[in-house]
């Protein structure tokens, strides 16, 4: 097991992860550290575990905003809508016009 040591907020926090992902750890750290500022004053300049549940509440917002968008490239353009729509139109007039199989 590693041990990296997280710079939050000006106070240093050594966690372990696994060997290999100590890189990746302090990117997540610097994450954390950059809504530190932010996050101190909504917890009213409280340090400690107040303004951590304010950085978590931040994450959180994100995450959930970025849930909500639908994945890149599976927007529909309105042209291509209108393609759609002009295509079925022309399905259902073609069905209407030979009648039902026998």
């Amino acid at each position: 097991m590693a041990q990296v040591t997280l710079s939050i907020g000006g106070r240093p926090h050594t966690v372990q992860c696994r060997d290999g992902e100590e890189a990746r750890l302090r990117t997540l750290g610097q994450v954390l550290d950059q809504r530190w500022t932010a996050a101190l004053r909504a917890a009213g300049g409280q340090h400690g575990e107040r303004a951590m549940l304010f950085v978590a509440l931040m994450l959180a917002d994100d995450l959930e905003a970025v849930e909500r968008q639908p994945p890149a490239g599976a927007a529909i353009s309105e042209a291509t809508l209108d393609r759609i729509a002009d295509r079925l139109e022309s399905l259902a007039n073609a069905l209407e016009q030979t009648g039902p199989s026998a």
